[in-house]
């Protein structure tokens, strides 16, 4: 089954819900390096795991630098999802 735009957006924010920073919410605008605390390689890599394994996707490591936002991270996984 393909997941919705809107479950792979929610699992993504869900997912990074230990990173955000008090009084701000995750929106598709949010900026991963810049919004988040305390998200370095080591907590990104095991991210990208996560959502690997839940969406049963590969996300290839040479894209990842290309992902900016939470929007973006959610249509990546929402592309490879789909082929």
């Amino acid at each position: 089954m393909i997941a919705t735009e809107d479950e792979v957006f929610s699992a993504v924010a869900t997912a990074l819900e230990p990173f955000r920073k008090e009084g701000t919410s995750i929106s598709a605008d949010t900026d991963i390096s810049q919004d988040l605390k305390n998200l370095d390689s080591v907590a990104m890599l095991d991210l990208l795991m996560e959502l690997e394994e839940k969406f049963d996707v590969s996300i290839p490591l040479n894209v990842v630098p290309e992902i900016r936002t939470v929007g973006e991270l959610a249509a990546t996984v929402r592309r490879l999802k789909e082929g």
